[in-house]
């Protein structure tokens, strides 16, 4: 096997869409014991949340693989996408830290209210950076095709998001449904992001640089 067939194959021979689609599933199974309370633990949520965590690493690690393995006729592409894919790995990293010191942190050690607002803002941060990185690889993607595309999935997700979002709080301001933590818009903004790449791949044969 060469060392491109190498890079296209993915993490374990699998790409960035089967990873993509273990973290909805893992992530949606872990939200799911939640709030139906099968789970009630934090601690045991925070370690399930690991798994959905894992596949997402190797679906950004795949997807770089992928984006190093460009032509040499896409190597702006390829290079647009592998600051993108760095940006949010990052930004992911310093997500989990946060997360996970906020609730370590406010269960077991009690501190000062300032310190669990400095990993709170930081973890807000960490998720507003990925929109940022998102910003940033559409002014930096040189093809206009692959611009346009990206540009039309983020608008998708955005309309998912805020659908949900208006559609849930007016059914939570008449007392029909449970509240649930704002946050979560936000990833169903990423989901939605998966979303617009298929509506992509449909109407113009493919899937876009996210």
């Amino acid at each position: 096997m060469t060392k491109a067939a190498k890079q296209t194959s993915g993490v374990l021979g699998r790409g960035p869409f089967f990873w993509g689609a273990l973290t909805l599933l893992s992530t949606a199974l872990v939200v799911g014991l939640g709030v139906s309370e099968a789970i009630e633990g934090k601690g045991v949520l925070i370690m399930l949340m690991l798994i959905p965590i894992t596949n997402f690493i190797a679906m950004m690690r795949s997807a770089y693989m992928l984006a190093s393995s460009a032509e040499p006729g896409c190597l702006a592409r390829g290079a647009a996408q592998q600051r993108y894919i760095k940006r949010v790995a990052i930004c992911t990293s310093l997500y989990v830290l946060g997360f996970a010191a906020t609730e370590f942190l406010g269960n077991e050690l009690d501190p000062p209210r300032a310190v669990i607002f400095v990993f709170a803002v930081l973890t807000g941060l960490a998720v507003s950076g990925v929109f940022w990185a998102t910003g940033r690889l559409i002014i930096e993607e040189t093809d206009e095709f692959i611009r346009v595309l990206t540009i039309r999935q983020t608008l998708i997700a955005s309309a998912i998001a805020l659908s949900s979002a208006s559609i849930w709080g007016f059914l939570e301001a008449a007392e029909l449904v449970v509240r649930i933590d704002a946050y979560w818009f936000a990833m169903i903004w990423f989901f939605g992001l998966m979303i617009g790449a298929a509506v992509n791949r449909v109407e113009h044969g493919t899937w876009g640089a996210l």
